[in-house]
């Protein structure tokens, strides 16, 4: 618990720093480009891996919800990772949301549903800065998009935690990470492996966490890719038929007038 604890102050932090220019950062010069990684969703024929995207979810549920929201996904959603409505269920009900109004005109709280959006970790945004320093923790829903780099710069950010230069001096109380725009950030490494338990019995390292939960963070600012990628491709086939079809009727109608 103090590790996930850990996590989310620290992820709040580089989330409100990185994102919307809050914090106190000491320049350090240019960040580094994020490293190329090989994510099954990219490319032409990239699809998403239900069994990352779960894991991705796991280390999300265990750690980030604790301070970051994602107010653009359903729970429902998770269907398209590869849960059925049972399980969907069961994840809605662990948290709870207001509604209303009753009988008796008053608002009330009950277990969320499967057509719910996952559950803020704070009442409002006002509490949400109260509780983080002044600055309310960003939504994570669009995080893979908010950055040039997607996920390579979230896996990089979170597993770049290094040993400064020899020359280069780090201030008290801040951390070198060369791929955070200001290389200095005063917030402790984010991840530090064995923070959830991975229900397919994969190894919780900082690597595998960090690969996890930048896959599930693409998966949920482009939910429906896998779709969109399958339709494509319907269309580009059929746009290849079709061309055939009509240069041979083109052939034929042509060839009699020869």
């Amino acid at each position: 618990m103090a590790a996930r604890r850990r996590f989310a102050t620290s992820l709040s932090t580089l989330m409100i720093a990185g994102l919307i220019g809050a914090g106190p950062v000491i320049a350090a010069g240019e960040a580094e480009t994020p490293p190329a990684q090989p994510w099954p969703f990219e490319g032409v024929f990239g699809q998403f891996e239900h069994h990352q995207l779960q894991r991705g979810l796991q280390v999300y549920l265990g750690v980030c919800a604790n301070c970051h929201g994602l107010a653009l996904v359903a729970y429902r959603d998770l269907a398209l990772i590869g849960y059925d409505e049972d399980q969907i269920a069961a994840i809605a009900a662990q948290y709870e949301v207001e509604d209303g109004p009753d009988e008796d005109g008053e608002m009330f709280m009950r277990p969320a549903r499967a057509s719910d959006r996952f559950v803020a970790p704070y009442p409002n945004d006002k509490a949400a800065a109260a509780a983080n320093g002044g600055k309310a923790p960003p939504d994570l829903s669009l995080m893979y998009k908010a950055r040039a780099g997607g996920a390579d710069y979230i896996h990089a950010l979170l597993t770049g935690y290094q040993d400064p230069p020899a020359d280069v001096e780090v201030p008290a109380g801040a951390s070198y990470n060369p791929y955070f725009p200001a290389r200095f950030i005063v917030m402790p490494p984010p991840l530090y492996g064995d923070d959830v338990a991975y229900d397919d019995g994969t190894v919780a390292s900082v690597e595998q966490e960090a690969r996890d939960v930048a896959a599930f963070l693409a998966w949920a600012a482009e939910p429906t890719l896998d779709r969109r990628k399958r339709m494509g491709l319907a269309v580009i086939l059929f746009t290849i038929v079709m061309t055939g079809l009509f240069y041979a009727s083109k052939r034929k109608v042509w060839s009699a007038l020869h």
